[in-house]
């Protein structure tokens, strides 16, 4: 049975072509975003004595879930949340595997019923992007965590601050009708471009102390890796199989050359330009 949630499109996108996307490059996802998954992880203290009980949202296939969960050991727990079937379930599979004792949940963090639950910390890599309601969304979370707890999670910064988000689309746009482009404040991943709107948001939503900081990460993949993560992730991904096969071949070429500066060695290296919000649950 899917999750209940106010946002079929990304319940539709998430148990379907995108998830599944997600799933098949899981590897390289969480190569190259591994600098999150241990900045998140520092940011939960563990204190002697104290249990921690800890939240990842939008949790994917479970990175940071289990990153953390392996960090807290005896000295707390981890649950991961996301709307996605076949993420959760490989999340699932990887926590079997690591006979680590963590908790998924397949649902809507937006609409979720966490019941008594109260976490003492809410992280989220790049998972919290896609709310149809964020107010609410953050206000459910809110409702989830003691008092005295916090929130902390990284989100893209505008595309244009992050060339490597944007130059498939922009190479690609004339050979590619189809082509979606990134919709800044909308659910996706620019939703929280601007800086104002997640003060805006967080504070609508009952949290304090809110802190939006740039933060600049150097990630890398494997360079063999790049053109299966740019044509089935993202736009691109969305627009292909509208095209013939020469256009394809194009679109392919036309996206090895502008991305010849991101490549070091046998790398492809570039700056995640994000934000990094804090919160505390008042």
């Amino acid at each position: 049975m899917m999750p209940s949630t106010a946002n079929t499109q990304q319940l539709q996108a998430w148990n379907g072509p995108n998830g599944a996307a997600w799933v098949a490059l899981q590897d390289t996802l969480d190569a190259m975003f591994k600098p999150f998954e241990d900045l998140l992880a520092d940011s939960v203290r563990v204190t002697p004595g104290e249990r921690q009980r800890v939240l990842d949202v939008g949790c994917g296939t479970g990175a940071t879930t289990l990153a953390i969960a392996e960090r807290l050991s005896e000295h707390g727990s981890c649950t991961g949340i996301d709307i996605s079937q076949p993420m959760v379930a490989t999340a699932q599979n990887r926590a079997r595997v690591r006979q680590l004792p963590v908790g998924f949940i397949v649902a809507d963090a937006q609409t979720h019923s966490f019941d008594d639950a109260r976490f003492d910390h809410v992280v989220s890599r790049f998972g919290v992007m896609f709310f149809d309601d964020p107010v609410s969304a953050f206000g459910n979370l809110r409702c989830a965590t003691r008092s005295g707890g916090r929130l902390a999670f990284y989100c893209w910064r505008h595309p244009d601050d992050n060339p490597f988000m944007n130059t498939a689309e922009r190479v690609a746009g004339t050979l590619l009708p189809a082509l979606e482009p990134r919709a800044v404040g909308r659910p996706g991943p620019a939703a929280f471009a601007d800086r104002q709107r997640i003060r805006r948001i967080l504070d609508a939503a009952g949290w304090s102390a809110i802190g939006v900081k740039a933060a600049d990460v150097t990630c890398t993949l494997p360079i063999v890796d790049l053109l299966p993560y740019l044509t089935q992730i993202g736009p691109i991904a969305k627009a292909l199989p509208s095209v013939d096969a020469e256009t394809r071949t194009k679109v392919i070429s036309a996206l090895r050359e502008a991305y010849q500066p991101f490549i070091v060695g046998d790398s492809v290296e570039y700056t995640a330009a994000c934000w990094l919000v804090e919160a505390t649950a008042a």
